[in-house]
């Protein structure tokens, strides 16, 4: 029996195959940038629009909950309209809004609770994902808030109030979906979460509880 010499690429083939990867790597990492470029965009956008509304009608303290819901119900409509984009946009628009608010001296607490309420509900109306809406939306929050110093726990909480707010007004799937969800994003959730969950489903833990429990 003669041994077969197996076929090896010649030094022009390997080459064609490391630009591939090359050619690869270069458009994912360009596409990342573009990304977060965008991202940048819309937070930019929404907390200039968000402060400069809130500073032409002098009313911080009354009219910031509205223009939050107004900023978030625009970004919907604008998902509607182009089509994709939702879970994309929806963290730059809560982070925006909060930084926007506080901007202007409003209530963060009270604005992050909105916020991320009218998203989940918003998303909720549009067939999206009520539970990486949630997600995404209270990850914004959380981020503007260690952007402007503040008390992330509290803001987190907050947010976190307003998404089991709105996902329970829509029904035990979503609020199940979205107490999954962010049950592990801040200490305390499942408090929230007992709160809000019928009694059926108060008793279940939430993901953290569940990898910390013995198999």
């Amino acid at each position: 029996m003669t041994d077969e010499k197996i076929p090896t690429a010649s030094e022009e083939q390997k080459g064609m195959l490391s630009q591939a990867g090359t050619a690869v790597k270069e458009g994912i990492v360009g596409s990342l940038k573009g990304i977060n470029e965008i991202e940048a965009e819309i937070v930019s956008l929404v907390r200039n629009t968000v402060s400069n509304t809130l500073q032409a009608v002098g009313t911080v303290a009354t009219e910031g909950v509205s223009v939050a819901k107004d900023a978030v119900t625009g970004a919907l409509r604008a998902t509607e309209e182009v089509g994709v984009g939702l879970t994309l946009s929806i963290k730059s628009v809560a982070k925006g809004v909060i930084l926007g608010v506080s901007d202007v001296g409003g209530d963060v607490l009270t604005v992050a609770r909105q916020a991320v309420k009218g998203a989940v509900g918003g998303a909720a109306e549009i067939g999206a994902d009520v539970g990486v809406v949630a997600s995404r939306a209270v990850q914004g929050v959380v981020e503007a808030s260690k952007e402007i110093g503040g008390n992330v726990g509290e803001t987190a909480q907050a947010a976190v109030e307003g998404a089991l707010d709105a996902a329970g007004s829509i029904g035990k799937i979503a609020l199940r979906a979205v107490s999954d969800v962010l049950g592990g994003i801040v200490e305390g959730v499942r408090g929230v979460a007992t709160t809000a969950l019928p009694d059926s489903q108060a008793s279940a833990k939430t993901p953290r509880e569940k990898r910390g429990s013995p198999s």
